[in-house]
């Protein structure tokens, strides 16, 4: 089976305080739902407060990341048979956030 990758950045989900309740029990309702039908590997949001770093070979820890490189919001790995059930998962996560969400395959690798 396959990897996916779902995930959004935070500026998509635009959602008032008073909708945020509600958007983080649906969201956790289709994680439970992934859980349950055996296709959940990982999810998570990326917190925010905490600035990104650059590790280096040789350890040394610096605040300049990759240009370009914007890792934030949400996101959920899911492990499924084809690239429609992942469609199908992303569409379902897209209803529960309140925002379009983007679907990246992971490529395979026999050591995982």
């Amino acid at each position: 089976m396959t990897k996916y990758l779902i995930s959004f950045p935070s500026e998509a989900m635009t959602v008032t305080d008073e909708e945020m309740p509600q958007v983080s029990a649906d969201a956790h309702a289709v994680i439970e739902e992934a859980k349950a039908a055996g296709v959940y590997v990982f999810g998570g949001g990326i917190n925010e407060q905490v600035e990104p770093v650059l590790i280096a070979g040789d350890g040394a820890v610096s605040a300049q990341i990759y240009p370009g490189s914007r890792i934030k919001g949400g996101f959920t790995v899911l492990e499924l048979p084809t690239r429609e059930e992942a469609v199908e998962w992303a569409r379902k996560i897209a209803v529960a956030c309140r925002c379009a969400q983007e679907l990246r395959e992971f490529m395979y690798d026999p050591a995982s």
